[in-house]
């Protein structure tokens, strides 16, 4: 009875070892015009589809009071904004995209821009 209840426990602890770290990721939005992006315990949503030739505007709105989350940088378009806590900040990309990273000021934080056609 007891080598039957630790293999069913240990079945349960592999499978919830596989669901925490290979499970269901956030899916990437598709950013038309614009879209809202929520900082807290990250950015959600981390990937932003954006279209090739289209300016795109990002709406970050902070709702974590960590520190790393006060300003978000975007190495590849030059930008660096501060984020105050529960105000929405813009920020305009402007066309030609191409597939870059956004982070926050720690680089402890990831973000994805991919460009669609």
């Amino acid at each position: 009875m007891d080598k039957a209840l630790v293999t069913v426990a240990g079945f349960g602890l592999i499978a919830g070892i596989y669901w925490f770290f290979f499970g269901k990721k956030e899916e990437a939005m598709e950013a038309s015009v614009n879209l809202s992006v929520s900082v807290e315990g990250g950015y959600k949503p981390s990937t932003i589809r954006v279209k090739k030739d289209q300016p795109v505007t990002l709406i970050f709105t902070r709702k974590d009071p960590n520190s790393c989350l006060e300003e978000i940088m975007f190495p590849d378009y030059k930008i660096k904004k501060y984020l105050p806590m529960n105000t929405p900040v813009t920020i305009t990309l402007p066309p030609p995209h191409k597939t870059s990273g956004f982070h926050c000021s720690m680089n402890m934080f990831h973000g994805r821009i991919e460009v669609i056609l």
